[in-house]
């Protein structure tokens, strides 16, 4: 891939994410020597593109009860009010503020809300590319990523381990791949 050192020329307007495309997930470590990974089925997203690519706003909304491991249990206990409590909070989202490119990677800075708390983090984003698919449609692909701490948004439950540290870690990181088509 080329880096470039200008913003690239992306088609102002509303784009959508195209769930077909894309996956948000998360990676989290258990026992503090695997990586245990995630994603959300249920989202959708609207990126509206401004002629000034930094006046740019991003709306993402996941539903939480769609998290999933792979595991039935993990995705149970992770639903349950030890962590997400989708029955009293169902969604997580997210709001960005600011958006700004420093000649290879887009910051985007926003509001994660999860459990009614809101808190800003920072994506590290990536433009993949542009491309017409074969039924004239143009998609924009992207990947962002982010760390954060879990512990910030009230995500509080762990497990000391008896060797010393803790059954979930307290840092996820947050890896996106997407792809936005026009509505």
């Amino acid at each position: 891939m080329t880096t470039t050192t200008s913003a690239p020329l992306i088609e102002t307007g509303t784009w959508t994410l195209d769930k077909a495309h894309t996956k948000v997930g998360f990676i989290a470590k258990h026992l503090m020597i695997t990586k245990v990974r995630g994603h959300f089925d249920d989202f959708e997203g609207t990126v509206e593109i401004a002629d000034d690519l930094s006046m740019s706003a991003i709306e993402v909304t996941l539903g939480a009860a769609s998290i999933t491991t792979g595991t039935a249990d993990r995705d149970g206990h992770l639903r349950s009010p030890d962590f997400l409590d989708v029955d009293n909070y169902s969604e997580v989202s997210f709001v960005s503020r600011k958006i700004e490119f420093d000649g290879a990677v887009w910051k985007v800075e926003g509001d994660l809300t999860i459990r009614d708390v809101t808190r800003p983090i920072t994506l590290a984003a990536v433009y993949e590319g542009t491309a017409a698919d074969p039924w004239g449609n143009d998609h924009i692909a992207f990947s962002a990523s982010a760390n954060l701490r879990r512990e910030d948004w009230g995500l509080t439950w762990n497990v000391a381990l008896e060797g010393g540290g803790w059954l979930v870690s307290q840092d996820v990181a947050i890896e996106i791949e997407g792809q936005l088509v026009r509505p």
